[in-house]
């Protein structure tokens, strides 16, 4: 299975929560970091490794593949 089919193949639920968690952490931190007033260093810092963080459970989640739903759109097919 190639990445485009793996990307557009069904997610398992856990996974879509999962996935809906990071790009909440992404918005979070994008927010932090882009704040018209000055933050201390620290915080600044934590939200840009939340910002990874969110991407990266983003990412992994929207590559999991339920199998079950899968071998059934190949039977139709």
């Amino acid at each position: 299975m190639n990445i485009i089919k793996r990307v557009k193949a069904p997610t398992p639920k856990f996974f879509k929560i999962l996935r809906s968690i990071g790009l909440a952490l992404l918005a979070i931190s994008g927010t932090v970091v882009a704040a018209p007033i000055i933050l201390p260093a620290t915080v600044v810092t934590v939200a840009g490794y939340m910002a990874v963080a969110g991407g990266v459970i983003s990412a992994v989640s929207q590559m999991a593949v339920d199998d079950r739903n899968l071998n059934k759109s190949r039977d139709g097919d």
